[in-house]
């Protein structure tokens, strides 16, 4: 199964079905590019930023809040089996299994170069 597809096709389907007149936003005339509502308007609904929007709509939402849920699913009016189908689309992202990172050399530990301690060191009449 595929989970990006799954909350791409999830989420623009349920943009798609709402006008913005149903969301309470001005209509700019009867031609629009895209059916219901623009990923501009969901995200400004939702109060979350336009390139935050498109990345969940591609299926990203490894890691969103309970926050950012509760406001997309108020923006896009999802029902409450709706909700629940979101939050199972989120909770799949969060916990597939993909390739972990190796980590880098050096991160993760504790000591202090030399060099870094003695410019530390040096700084006595400035916070550090």
């Amino acid at each position: 199964m595929d989970n990006r597809k799954d909350v791409r096709d999830f989420l623009a389907s349920r943009r798609a079905r709402l006008t913005p007149a149903q969301a309470g936003l001005p209509s700019y005339g009867d031609r629009r590019r895209v059916p219901g509502l623009r990923r501009e308007e969901v995200a400004s609904l939702a109060g979350v930023s336009i390139d935050y929007y498109a990345r969940l709509e591609r299926g990203n939402l490894a890691g969103v809040s309970h926050a950012v849920l509760d406001a997309l699913s108020t923006a896009l009016q999802l029902n409450d089996a709706e909700r629940q189908h979101l939050y199972d689309l989120a909770r799949a992202a969060s916990t597939s299994t993909g390739t972990p990172r190796a980590a880098r050399p050096g991160k993760g530990t504790t000591e202090v170069r030399p060099s870094i301690r003695a410019l530390l060191a040096g700084m006595t009449a400035v916070p550090a």
